[in-house]
């Protein structure tokens, strides 16, 4: 059964998906909650029910809004227990209510433009897969809010995996377990997940981009607030007296590096400085970063930069004061990775045997996998198929995502094989 045309591949992995967009799961760093939105629960619920549906009895949502199920084992080996996650919730960074989504079937090239709010426009210039994606379905928004997926796209691949594997009990696997996870779009995905009740050895994100990719490599990430503590004093008798916070909070911003060290100006192995939030008035203000790199080394040389330009700015305060709080959020994955090789050359054997040529790569981002590795569950990133996510042109495939639906499948039979 090592052949895609072996096992005879049925799919319901695009109407699933169809039913997951339209549900508004966007979560709000904010908010002190877990999870940072109430509504990521309604999702939940539907794949908690779906789950139940297909025979997963012990599927379940939690309070925290973790979405947990078992594939039971079809073999008698002694397999290490794998764990496939995806997340729920989609950015803050772009609306996701009344999500409506379309289907461009039979993609013939060309630019695409969504019917909702025509200036929004999938350019192939800007989006060089879809070079690719010639005769695909192509799914997108209307143009008037983001598709959602990321990672709804990869909700929708587990769940078909898991309805294919409970339809055919003939393939041979391992318990496999399944993972929802609410708020990982600003970082907290993982915050209360309940690993000893997962019980997985291994586990896969699906939440990577390109079909044939998979990423073992990720930003390690910390956040930066600057707290500026200003001089008050009544505008009609300032002079010589007011410091104003937001002026020191705008020069500070004013004086990071124009060409290099931001997201607009890197790529590749190239990490930044990026300013995400501003706010205060004349005796307070703050400013708010993300600091990314691919190594330890270089966030505290970013960190290191960035005090550098604070305090030269506040040279020209000197009756006013700016802290630096620096918040580690998350290490690349592959220092953890690097350690158990094979779960990686797996899902390369599964890709190939879903018909795609593996690509191994790095993200500039995170995912739940990186804080996943780290807190004991190794956890590499496969492709779901997603792209331009976090923005109103985001698309993705439906044979892209069937595509990643197989290689779970093949997956979960290599490691039943290699045990």
């Amino acid at each position: 059964m090592s052949a895609t045309s072996s096992i005879g591949f049925t799919h319901d992995v695009t109407e699933r998906f169809l039913r997951y967009v339209v549900v508004d799961t966007q979560s709000d760093p904010a908010s002190p909650t877990c999870p940072s939105t109430a509504k990521q629960k309604d999702l939940g619920r539907i794949l908690e029910r779906e789950l139940l549906e297909i025979g997963l009895l012990d599927a379940h949502l939690d309070e925290h809004g973790y979405v947990y199920a078992t594939i039971p084992a079809t073999s008698t080996k002694k397999v290490p227990v794998i764990c496939f996650c995806s997340h729920m919730d989609t950015s803050p960074d772009c609306s996701g209510a009344n999500v409506q989504p379309q289907i461009v079937r039979n993609y013939a090239g060309g630019d695409i433009v969504l019917p909702g709010d025509p200036a929004q426009v999938i350019r192939e210039r800007d989006n060089p897969a879809l070079a690719d994606q010639i005769g695909h379905d192509i799914i997108t928004s209307d143009g008037t809010t983001l598709l959602g997926a990321d990672n709804k796209a990869g909700l929708a691949e587990i769940m078909d995996a898991a309805r294919f594997l409970v339809a055919n009990p003939s393939i041979q696997h391992g318990v496999i377990k399944i993972l929802f996870t609410p708020d990982e779009e600003i970082g907290r995905g993982v915050d209360k997940v309940d690993l000893e009740k997962l019980g997985a050895d291994f586990a896969y994100t699906m939440d990577g981009e390109t079909a044939g990719h998979i990423e073992d490599e990720t930003f390690s990430a910390d956040g930066a607030v600057i707290t500026i503590a200003g001089v008050s004093a009544h505008p009609g008798f300032a002079k010589g007296k007011m410091e104003h916070a937001i002026k020191i909070a705008a020069a500070i911003v004013e004086r990071l590096p124009k060409d290099r060290c931001s997201p607009e100006t890197t790529d590749g192995k190239q990490g930044f400085l990026h300013p995400i939030g501003i706010s205060g008035a004349l005796e307070n203000a703050t400013v708010s970063f993300i600091v990314r790199d691919f190594t330890d080394q270089g966030l505290v040389e970013k960190e290191r930069l960035l005090q550098a330009i604070v305090d030269e700015v506040m040279l020209d305060y000197p009756r006013s004061s700016a802290s630096i709080a620096i918040k580690p959020q998350y290490r690349n994955m592959k220092q953890v990775i690097d350690l158990h090789p094979h779960i990686v050359d797996y899902a390369m054997d599964a890709i190939r045997r879903s018909g795609l040529t593996p690509v191994r790569s790095s993200i500039r981002g995170g995912t739940d996998g990186s804080r996943l590795s780290f807190m004991g569950l190794p956890c590499p990133n496969i492709f779901a198929g997603e792209h331009a996510f976090h923005g109103r042109t985001e698309w993705v495939s439906r044979q892209d995502m069937e595509k990643a639906m197989q290689t779970i499948v093949h997956l979960a039979m290599i490691w039943e094989e290699r045990a």
